[in-house]
């Protein structure tokens, strides 16, 4: 008769089918094109957002048609706070599940009650983009309080505390509820232990506080646990979210991948990023069964530098080498990244975020030069 541990993994596989696939297709380097094409081009819809948004997607822009970049934007160009908003999220929405790849800036949430909700979320949640990707690696040329930090966040991304299920029991007393499922933590799980082994990671760490929220985190843990069984080549461990960030500043190194419900692993990835030099460096991107959307690693808006000319463009640029890798444009999303190295690492151009004076048009024309150089080397 079946063992338990296979009888476990039937049960999964049959609760999780595809995700391998869907998982190949955006973890790794093998092509996944995008569902609308003219001419062969893939089209992608781009969201500008709020904030420095705007600028860090025209830096993109930039890239792309001086090196005649083989892709069509489909831009839908609005704000959080537009009148017209809540018509051009679906708009947005709509032209995401028709193209099936984007590249997103921020879109500004109101704080306090009787407000909206977050377009942000709303987005992740009605693609089912339920895992979130962050890498944070520590750059060459870039003085870092830590070295040798290369760890990836991997955050559920559709429930638990961003699902916004609150509401007033009574007068001043309001209740917020983190709904964990065996389904998505199960979903989670096995991408994590997927993306380790494609990527030839050694370790999982399930960021929890199961200590103190026995059933729901407690079922997160649960779930990474009997995920690990089936990967006898991987590490697992678990640990608690306020050790993990006392230990992600004190030795990150020790990290490799984490996995998180929603709530830690936006904090965790943050933490992560001001590791490695900060928001201005660090891409990411939200995946689904169906769908991917490339980002900045730490969703921030920064509205003090919006049209200063001074924000850091390549979080950004790594977002869109990202997407051109998903897209099957390897030659161009390997130019972008060897460009932003070398130009990290010679540290003639320098934003005021890097301890520079440079401007965000600086930085944009210092890795076109650059990548000019490296495009000519593979022609």
């Amino acid at each position: 008769p079946p063992s338990v541990i296979e009888l476990r993994h039937s049960d999964i596989m049959a609760r999780v089918s595809g995700i391998a696939t869907a998982l190949r297709r955006f973890a790794s380097t093998q092509a996944s094109l995008g569902r609308t094409r003219y001419g062969g081009r893939p089209t992608v819809t781009l969201l500008p957002g709020d904030g420095v948004g705007p600028e860090l997607t025209g830096a993109v822009r930039t890239v792309f048609e001086q090196f005649q970049v083989p892709v069509d934007f489909e831009t839908i160009d609005f704000h959080g706070e537009d009148l017209d908003s809540p018509q051009k999220v679906q708009d947005a929405i709509a032209s995401l599940k028709r193209n099936g790849v984007g590249l997103k800036g921020v879109f500004s949430t109101p704080q306090g009650r009787a407000t909206r909700s977050s377009y942000n979320a709303k987005i992740r949640a009605t693609l089912d983009l339920y895992a979130n990707v962050v890498a944070a690696k520590t750059p060459e040329g870039i003085e870092t309080r830590h070295k040798g930090v290369d760890l990836v966040v991997i955050r559920q991304n559709t429930e638990a505390e961003y699902a916004g299920l609150e509401h007033e029991i009574s007068p001043g007393v309001v209740e917020s509820l983190k709904v964990i499922s065996r389904r998505e933590s199960e979903r989670i799980a096995k991408f994590a232990f997927d993306f380790a082994t494609l990527n030839g990671r050694k370790k999982v760490t399930a960021v929890h506080k199961a200590n103190i929220m026995k059933q729901g985190d407690g079922l997160f843990l649960q779930c990474c646990k009997e995920m690990s069984e089936l990967y006898p080549d991987i590490e697992f461990e678990g640990m608690i979210v306020d050790n993990t960030s006392m230990q992600l500043v004190s030795r990150p190194q020790q990290f490799d991948v984490l996995v998180t419900p929603n709530l830690y692993g936006n904090i965790v990835a943050n933490i992560a990023t001001g590791l490695v030099g900060g928001t201005g460096l660090v891409p990411g991107y939200n995946i689904g069964d169906d769908f991917a959307l490339f980002e900045t690693g730490a969703r921030q808006m920064h509205n003090s530098l919006a049209g200063t000319n001074t924000v850091n463009p390549i979080c950004m640029l790594r977002a869109s080498s990202l997407m051109l890798q998903h897209l099957g444009l390897p030659v161009y999303a390997n130019a972008i990244e060897a460009a932003v190295d070398k130009v990290l690492q010679d540290g003639a151009v320098r934003t005021p975020d890097l301890g520079g004076n440079n401007t965000t048009d600086d930085m944009t024309n210092a890795i076109c030069d650059e990548m000019s150089t490296q495009l000519a080397a593979t022609a």
